[in-house]
């Protein structure tokens, strides 16, 4: 393995599966919906409201899972980590196995800086959501930042065969190969994205850096990490 300075561009991406109120009655999916206002508020943004609204539905129904998840995206998404981090242990206890609470639970642990519990909910994502592109790609990255090159690899192939033109996920690619001594894989990753995206300066940068011989084999990986709010997708 090589320790180069390398550019990761570490935006961790969050997403909350709800269904807003027309979707939800014309699919049926009620299930994905803990109180069609609340919800409603979430969608649209407004956390604030949203988080009022889910407080009152929690009281209401303290044993409802989904309202305790959305709590806690809620939450999460104005900065209130601990609480965050609250809620979604209340709704895996009561019993939800989304794999999107695991996804944004372990992104939470990410900024709480607990590594380990992390990876261990990232890897619960990717069991019960191994068809979703944020999954293996927000694990990549955690293994990276671990430096468990052979895992990253495997979690950024994954998540690259359910979404090949990603030029983050490419990157990374390109910045695990390169750690782990394939230098040759790396550049042409690299060289690769620049064609296809000219303006995605990091792969710019790292092919420079593995052209300058006086930085290969010295420094270590640089992540850049983005808030979790900034990142953030709302889908169903």
């Amino acid at each position: 393995m090589r320790n180069i300075a390398l550019i990761v561009v570490a935006v961790f991406i969050s997403v909350l599966s709800i269904w807003l109120p027309k979707a939800a009655i014309a699919s049926g999916a009620e299930q994905q919906v803990c109180d069609v206002g609340a919800d409603y508020l979430l969608g649209v943004e407004d956390y604030l409201e949203a988080i009022r609204l889910h407080v009152e539905v929690v009281r209401k129904q303290p044993g409802n899972a989904l309202a305790h998840y959305h709590l806690g995206f809620a939450l999460g998404m104005l900065g209130d980590r601990l609480a965050e981090v609250r809620e979604y242990r209340q709704a895996e206890m009561l019993g939800l196995t989304s794999w999107d609470l695991f996804l944004n639970l372990g992104l939470a642990l990410i900024d709480s800086g607990d590594l380990d519990a992390a990876t261990e909910n990232l890897r619960r994502a990717v069991v019960f959501g191994g068809d979703h592109f944020e999954s293996h790609f927000n694990l990549a990255l955690v293994d990276e930042r671990r430096g468990m090159l052979a895992d990253a690899e495997h979690e950024t192939l994954e998540a690259l065969r359910l979404n090949p033109e990603q030029p983050d996920a490419r990157n990374l690619l390109g910045a695990v190969y390169a750690q782990e001594g394939k230098i040759a894989s790396a550049s042409l990753v690299w060289s690769e994205l620049v064609r296809d995206v000219p303006d995605y300066e990091a792969a710019r940068k790292n092919l420079a850096i593995l052209g300058s011989p006086s930085e290969v084999g010295d420094g270590e990986t640089a992540a850049i990490s983005l808030p979790q709010a900034a990142a953030n997708a709302v889908s169903n």
